[in-house]
C-alpha cells in the first residue's frame, strides 16, 4: 500500500471507532479482516496512524476548526508527525486510494492555526471533563503532563533476575538494541518508530527462557518500591496476569512466600505459566471459586507485606490506550474510587503488626490517590503513610535524584510520563502501627 492509501485506511478505521463506538483494537482488526492484501507493515503502519490520531484528538480537532476523522487525521500528520502543508497535500491529493485533496479551508487551517491559544484540555489532549481533576494534581503544568501522556510510550522489559543479570538479556536481545531504563536497575528499554512493527517479543528466546517479561518501568519500580525482601510473607491482592507477581518473586530471590489472587478468576489464567517460565518458586495461587469461603482467611494478620495494584482509570496508561482517554466516564472514576477503598479495607485484617501495604495505581487523578489514601487513614488510623524518603530507598544510589523528579506528596509520590520517563504510577506505603 501506498502512504496514501494508508492514511486513507486510517481515516477509515476512525470513522468506525467514533461510528459504532468501539476500540480502536476492534475497529483495527475488523480492518485487517476485511482488507486481507493488507500485509503487516501495512497493518503495523495504519495502526500507527490511528493510534497517533487517537493521542491528539483534541489538539488536532482545534488546529482543523473540527473534529471528523478525517480533519483528525491530517491535524495529527501536522502536530505529531511534523508534516508540512505541502507535505500533507501530496498525501491527500485524491490520487487512486489516497484521500480527498485538501479543501482550502484546510490547507488554511494547517498553514494558519496553532495551539497557542487553546485551552489546556485541548493542548494536553485529554477530556475536557477532566481538566478540574488534572489542575489539582499538575496546577498550571497539567497540559504539559497531559501531553507527555499523549506520546508514544517505549517497549520496556523486566529482567528476570532468578535467571539472568541485565547485562546477559541485553546481550541476548542486541539485535533489538535495547538500553538500561534510567531508573529500574531490572529495565531495557526499546524504541520503536511510529510506523513500525513491535518486535515479537513473546517469540524471542529470551522471553521463551524467562529471562525477560514485558513491563513498563513505572510498573517495575512499584514492584521495587514495596520494599518487598527475601524471607517475608507477601500477599498480591489483584494479582491479575502477575506481572507484579513476578517481579515481588525476583526481589525476594525465591525467598518467603508470595499469595497471588484476585477478585476476577479469569485474570489469573496466565499466570501460572508466567510463574513456570520465570522460575518463580515461592508463590501460591489462591484462585477464588463460586461460593468458596475467603481464599485468604488463614493468611489473616500474618503478611508483611500487601500489594494493591488497584483497578482504576487508567489515566496513567493513556501513552499505551489513546483511545481508552476518550472512552472514560465519570460514572467509571465513582466505581473504581469504591473498589480500592474496599481493597483497602480488606487489606487491613492481612497485615501484621509491623507490616505494611503497598497500594498502587497507574493513575493521576487524585481522586484515586492521595485522597484515597487519606480516606483509608482516616478510617484506619492505626496506618500511617510511610514517607518517601524512606520507600523510595529501595532505588539505592538513584532515591535523591528519582525523589527529584516525582511528585511527593505526603501520602505517597507519582511518576508521569513528564517527570520519570514512564507511565505514570502512584505508589503508597502504608504501614500497620499496632
Amino acid at each position: 500500500m501506498t502512504p496514501a492509501a494508508r492514511l486513507s485506511a486510517a481515516i477509515d478505521v476512525l470513522g468506525d471507532i467514533e461510528t459504532r463506538r468501539r476500540p480502536a483494537p476492534d475497529a483495527l482488526k475488523d480492518w485487517g479482516l476485511s482488507h486481507r492484501f493488507a500485509g503487516s507493515s501495512d497493518r503495523a503502519a495504519i495502526a500507527g496512524l490511528v493510534y497517533d490520531a487517537l493521542r491528539r484528538r483534541a489538539s488536532a480537532g482545534y488546529v482543523m476548526g473540527e473534529a471528523t476523522p478525517r480533519a483528525v487525521a491530517l491535524g495529527m500528520l501536522r502536530l505529531e508527525r511534523g508534516l508540512d502543508p505541502d507535505a500533507i497535500a501530496r498525501l491527500a491529493d485524491g490520487a487512486r486510494y489516497a484521500p480527498a485533496p485538501l479543501t482550502t479551508a484546510e490547507r488554511h487551517a494547517l498553514e494558519a492555526n496553532s495551539l497557542a491559544d487553546a485551552p489546556a484540555h485541548v493542548r494536553g489532549d485529554y477530556p475536557e471533563w477532566l481538566d478540574p481533576s488534572l489542575a489539582r494534581v499538575f496546577a498550571d503544568e497539567r497540559a504539559e503532563e497531559g501531553a507527555a501522556l499523549a506520546r508514544r510510550a517505549p517497549l520496556d522489559l523486566r529482567v528476570n533476575a532468578l535467571k539472568v543479570d541485565r547485562e546477559k538479556a541485553a546481550q541476548e536481545l542486541a539485535h533489538l538494541s535495547p538500553a538500561p531504563t534510567p531508573w529500574s536497575p531490572f529495565g531495557l528499554r526499546i524504541l520503536i518508530e511510529a510506523d513500525a512493527k513491535s518486535p515479537p517479543i513473546h517469540a524471542e528466546p529470551a522471553f521463551l527462557k524467562g529471562h525477560v517479561e514485558v513491563q513498563d518501568e513505572g510498573s517495575q519500580l512499584a514492584a521495587v518500591l514495596t520494599g518487598a525482601k527475601p524471607g517475608e510473607q507477601a500477599i498480591d491482592l489483584c494479582a491479575g496476569g502477575g506481572g507484579k507477581t513476578l517481579a515481588l518473586a525476583a526481589l525476594m530471590d525465591n525467598h518467603g512466600q508470595i499469595y497471588a489472587t484476585d477478585f476476577d478468576m479469569r485474570r489469573l489464567a496466565p499466570i501460572h505459566a508466567r510463574l513456570a517460565r520465570a522460575g518463580a518458586r515461592n508463590v501460591q495461587v489462591r484462585t477464588p471459586r463460586r461460593g468458596d469461603r475467603d481464599v485468604l482467611a488463614d493468611q489473616a494478620g500474618r503478611a508483611d507485606l500487601v500489594l494493591i495494584d488497584a483497578p482504576c482509570t487508567g489515566t496513567g496508561t493513556w501513552r499505551r490506550n489513546p483511545d481508552a482517554k476518550w472512552r472514560v466516564r465519570p460514572g467509571a472514576l465513582a466505581e473504581r474510587v469504591k473498589e480500592q477503598a474496599g481493597l483497602l479495607d480488606r487489606a487491613t485484617s492481612l497485615v501484621k503488626p509491623g507490616g505494611r501495604i503497598a497500594y498502587v495505581t497507574c493513575s493521576v487523578l487524585a481522586e484515586e490517590n492521595d485522597d484515597q489514601v487519606r480516606t483509608f487513614v482516616a478510617r484506619h488510623p492505626e496506618f500511617a503513610p510511610v514517607a518517601a524518603e524512606e520507600s523510595a530507598s529501595a532505588l539505592g544510589m538513584r532515591a535523591n535524584e528519582f525523589l527529584a523528579a516525582v511528585q511527593v506528596s505526603r501520602e505517597g509520590l507519582l511518576m508521569t510520563p513528564r517527570r520519570t520517563g514512564t507511565d505514570a504510577f502512584y505508589i503508597s506505603l502504608l504501614q500497620c502501627n499496632l
